[in-house]
């Protein structure tokens, strides 16, 4: 008799959560045991169910899934979890492997490779397609801003200038002049465009 793989999926979106049901339930292997609409419904039923499999995407109202992630791993620090994401940039994967995902899909993946990633992460390996490896390896070791930086970040990646941010955030603009040199250099950017260029890229800044 098969083992039977409990999976719980946590996905936003109704059409592609019905989508991932549809071709997760039709392996012999995969019961589908729960299906959260948000992070907070997602951790709830994680807690009271305690799935062999966790499916989530990144981008989810309330709660990031990197933080939801997180407290997973909280509840049960062996959880396996399966990222299956529109995100892309390294900073990305990165983020989800650091924060214990084992698996790591965009949602152009095949029905197939996301079985087989489940069927591994059930059995406690790592599943890194090569298009994740490269994310990982492209990802700058010197991209290890605060978390005032990452703030000014994403207001330079919407445009604004060292008066407005400074207004934003409530602080001197010769602090966010600060701020923007040291975020520069840690990123290796020569000015605030391609600072703008590599936060979207690697995944440091999503633009809705």
């Amino acid at each position: 008799m098969l083992t039977q793989i409990r999976v719980l999926l946590i996905e936003d979106h109704f059409l592609a959560r019905m989508a991932l049901h549809t071709v997760l339930e039709g392996h012999p292997q995969i019961r589908i045991i729960g299906e959260a609409p948000d992070g907070e419904r997602g951790i709830e039923l994680f807690r009271t169910l305690m799935p062999d499999v966790t499916v989530l995407d990144l981008r989810l109202p309330q709660m990031s899934g990197f933080d939801v992630i997180a407290r997973l791993r909280g509840i049960r620090q062996q959880a396996r979890i399966v990222v299956l994401s529109n995100y892309q940039g390294s900073e990305d994967v990165y983020r989800a492997v650091h924060a214990g995902a084992m698996a790591y899909l965009t949602k152009d993946a095949s029905g197939e490779e996301v079985l087989h990633a489940i069927l591994t992460v059930h059995r406690g390996l790592r599943y890194l397609p090569q298009v994740a490896m490269n994310r990982l390896a492209e990802r700058m070791p010197a991209v290890a801003l605060t978390p005032r930086e990452n703030e000014v970040l994403v207001c330079i990646t919407q445009g604004c200038s060292n008066r407005e941010i400074a207004e934003r955030l409530q602080i001197a603009e010769k602090t966010v002049r600060i701020h923007v040199s040291s975020l520069l250099d840690k990123m290796g950017a020569r000015d605030r465009t391609q600072a703008t260029i590599y936060a979207l890229q690697r995944g440091l800044v999503h633009l809705d």
